[in-house]
């Protein structure tokens, strides 16, 4: 009793010393990051929302869920061993005395077998992730396999020690069966089934078999608790905090403003050369930062959905952050020495790695390779799918930020679109005079504001620069104005008052000049004081609603899409199923005759800036749903997962030279629905995939009929009533396309 008493103590006085250590290092490593007490703050401020946020992500497994095998496996495997604690506590009371049980609970069938189920499922759950491993080898799949760069090597460790665990564990208590010292009289039906295989070999062997799987079990679980806090499974520890941590916006929400030790920059007063401009250095990460990165399962679902990897790019968002962590890891003991005498005396490998540029090609030693970095979309799957909140695109953009700003490093053809935008206020420098030319086109008068809005007008319309000034965008701002003049809803514009909002800026990572034209946009705003806004691009939309209020511009903000699915609920717009024929003899008022329609087959896109980044997704569907003769199908990734176009995060002004096309990716998988239309409620959306069919048609792969607009054109179509057609007295009506 005394020998294992001290063996067992012994094992676990080491193996927690030797993950104290680490943990200690991994701490001092986090703070020598930038402060973030924003994230503090938030988290004082919403006690309520963060236990919520923990009830569903951390203990429910929302996230981890969403994929059904491989969630219902984690589901197990960590409920599982959050019951199994039970049996941790009962094996170190054995140690003291061999008919230890739980007080008050100790010998509660129900305890037992509750025990015995989570190990079951424990089991069942390391199986599963076995047969997943094994049918996504990434020396077999290569790319396509969400565990292509991960560390497998330590998965399989780290699975053969989750069985170990399971294995001690219930043959020491088969063991105590037979030695009559299990608490546990019925319920614990595994551990039955265990001392009934062990019950031949007699009550001394089993004697000895009791206490070297107890020694096994403590020794498999200190040893767990040691490798866990040397490899990616430091998630089971730090996967609550990054979660409790991390931002909580309603959606992806907004890109954090640029800060230095801990507060926004002010670019008035802000010095390159003191201040931190973006992610130019491993150090410049906050403490956030460094904790999303050591974070990491390397489970792989946000590259198994991001666009720019599915299309042959060599962006994968979880080897920028397995990229980041090791050289954050790799550089931790120059950021943690105590003087430059101490960083001289440190090995040249060390050193050469403390001199890496963070952002850098393969020559030049970058631990980020540009076009890794230019090649994200921001769309925000990898965000969306990440089952312990990593915020990808806050730490890609803040490399941008640093590569831009202070390196005057990015895509050549972007310098014009920024050009542009500085001088001209657009990104096609088409100039302010033309943003009111399609108004023109119309047969009714659109009022343009000049100072504050009338009273009597209930929304001021942005339109956007691709909705003013590019010509298939401009169909969609015309079909819009249409729809609000005919549902008898006041909207004004600001015509040649609106400017770009500064979201290609931003996202592109010229802080600055999103700053100058958010400022500028808000001056006129609060100058016209609309009571509402609504814009028709998702863009246009996120940027003012979920970003200008860093900059103090606070504003009730929808896009056209929930304006005009409103307006069809109401019955102030409904979409044409009959039309009006001359009155019958003896009849003062019409008859309405059913108007025949052709069945359109319709698949819709979700934008990203709609979608994933403000939960944006039943609107434009019910716009879909109320045209008459739409057969609305839906393309396999779709909704939270749909798939980008690729113009997102300024990508829609540089070039795609690497892989397939987004937009081309894309559009085949809408093709292979065979649709007559393609919807979507974005113009860049609108114009990528656009693109990409014209291209398809050229070459033969698309009907010539096939064409891809916005949803409030299509509703605007199904507003004018079609021509009777006479019944021709055959097996269906004669049709006219609504």
């Amino acid at each position: 009793m005394v020998l294992r008493m001290i063996v067992g103590l012994g094992l676990t006085v080491i193996a927690l010393a030797i993950a104290a250590r680490r943990m200690w290092w991994l701490k001092r490593l986090a703070f020598s990051g930038q402060p973030a007490p924003e994230r503090i703050a938030a988290v004082r401020e919403h006690p309520g929302r963060d236990a919520e946020v923990q009830a569903t992500e951390v203990i429910g497994q929302r996230k981890l869920l969403k994929w059904t095998v491989p969630g219902a496996a984690h589901a197990a495997t960590f409920w599982g061993f959050i019951v199994l604690i039970l049996t941790i506590i009962e094996a170190y009371g054995d140690l003291f005395s061999r008919t230890f049980a739980i007080p008050g609970i100790g010998t509660w069938p129900a305890i037992g077998f509750l025990e015995d189920l989570f190990s079951v499922g424990v089991l069942a759950g390391i199986i599963t992730f076995t047969v997943i491993r094994l049918r996504n080898d990434p020396h077999k799949e290569g790319r396509k396999s969400r565990f292509f760069g991960s560390h497998t090597r330590a998965a399989w460790v780290v699975l053969g020690m989750i069985f170990a665990v399971i294995a001690t564990l219930l043959l020491y208590r088969g063991a105590q069966i037979n030695t009559g010292v299990f608490p546990y009289a019925r319920g614990a039906f595994a551990s039955q089934e265990v001392g009934h295989w062990l019950h031949p070999l007699g009550s001394g062997v089993n004697s000895v078999l009791e206490v070297v799987f107890l020694l096994g079990q403590i020794a498999v679980v200190m040893a767990f608790a040691v490798i866990v806090v040397y490899s990616k499974h430091l998630h089971i520890a730090l996967a609550p905090v990054n979660i409790l941590f991390s931002r909580r916006p309603n959606a992806l929400g907004p890109l954090e403003p640029m800060r230095s030790n801990g507060k926004v920059l002010d670019f008035e007063e802000a010095d390159p050369d003191t201040d931190t401009f973006g992610l130019g250095k491993i150090e410049d990460f906050s403490w956030k930062g460094l904790l999303d990165m050591a974070t990491c399962t390397e489970c792989g679902r946000c590259q198994s959905q991001c666009p720019a990897w599915a299309t042959g790019k060599p962006l994968s968002p979880k080897q920028v952050i397995l990229d980041l962590r090791d050289h954050a890891f790799a550089k931790a003991p120059y950021l943690l020495a105590a003087s430059d005498e101490e960083r001289e005396a440190l090995p040249d490998a060390v050193k050469k790695e403390a001199e890496r540029p963070l952002v850098g090609t393969k020559e030049e030693g970058g631990v980020i390779d540009p076009d890794v970095l230019w090649s994200c979309t921001n769309c925000g799957a990898c965000v969306e799918e990440c089952p312990v909140d990593i915020e990808h695109i806050d730490h890609i953009d803040g490399m941008r930020r640093h590569q831009v700003l202070i390196e005057s490093a990015f895509p050549v053809e972007a310098a014009g679109m920024l050009k542009n935008l500085e001088n001209k206020g657009d990104p096609w420098g088409m100039g302010q005079s033309k943003r009111a030319d399609w108004i023109t086109e119309l047969d009714f008068e659109v009022p343009v504001v000049d100072g504050k809005i009338g009273d009597d007008t209930e929304y001021l319309f942005w339109v956007g620069c691709a909705g003013a000034l590019e010509d298939r965008a401009k169909k969609t701002t015309k079909a819009i104005a249409t729809l609000l003049h005919t549902a008898g809803v006041s909207f004004a514009v600001l015509g040649p008052g609106e400017s770009c909002t500064g979201d290609p800026a931003r996202r592109i990572g010229n802080e600055f000049v999103f700053s100058m034209l958010a400022q500028q946009n808000i001056e006129v705003l609060n100058e016209a004081a609309p009571k509402k806004i609504v814009a028709s691009c998702p863009h246009c939309f996120n940027t003012i609603s979920r970003e200008y209020p860093q900059l103090g511009g606070n504003y009730e903000v929808i896009h056209h899409t929930q304006l005009l699915a409103q307006l069809v609920k109401e019955g102030k717009l409904t979409p044409a199923a009959a039309t009006a024929a001359a009155p019958a003899a003896g009849q003062s008022e019409p008859v309405l005759l059913p108007v025949p329609v052709v069945p359109e087959k319709v698949t819709y896109h979700d934008p990203c800036f709609l979608g994933r980044h403000n939960k944006v997704y039943t609107a434009p569907r019910e716009i879909l749903e109320g045209v008459p003769g739409v057969e609305a199908v839906e393309m396999h990734r779709c909704k939270e997962r749909g798939f980008c176009c690729g113009a997102g995060g300024a990508r829609m002004w540089m070039e795609e030279r690497i892989g397939k096309r987004i937009n081309t990716e894309r559009i085949d998988e809408a093709l292979a629905l065979n649709p007559d239309t393609i919807s979507t409620a974005c113009p860049y959306c609108l114009v990528m995939l656009g693109d990409a069919v014209a291209a398809k048609k050229a070459s033969g792969e698309a009907a010539d009929t096939l064409e891809v607009v916005d949803v409030a054109q299509l509703l605007a179509r199904s507003m004018t009533p079609a021509a009777a057609v006479p019944d021709t007295g055959g097996d269906g009506p004669a049709a006219a396309k609504s």
